[in-house]
């Protein structure tokens, strides 16, 4: 099993017992992103989690090619 895998696997069910729960799901998701990124600032520098979260807002459009993409 990959890592995404297993990612996917606990992201879909922390959304449906929030669904459960009554717990709107960006609310969920705002929490898991909280404990992801204090579990990168164990072993990472500030700058280095901010450069990955900037990559992932500069490519979040799923309509846009990534820059390095040829046409």
């Amino acid at each position: 099993m990959s890592a995404s895998e297993i990612a996917n696997r606990h992201f879909a069910a922390a959304v449906a017992e929030a669904k459960i729960a009554g717990l709107d799901a960006d609310a969920v998701c705002r929490s898991l992103l909280g404990l992801v990124v204090a579990k990168y600032l164990e072993t990472r520098s500030v700058s280095d989690v901010q450069s990955e979260l900037r990559f992932l807002v500069d490519n979040c459009d799923p309509d846009t090619d990534f820059a390095f993409m040829r046409p």
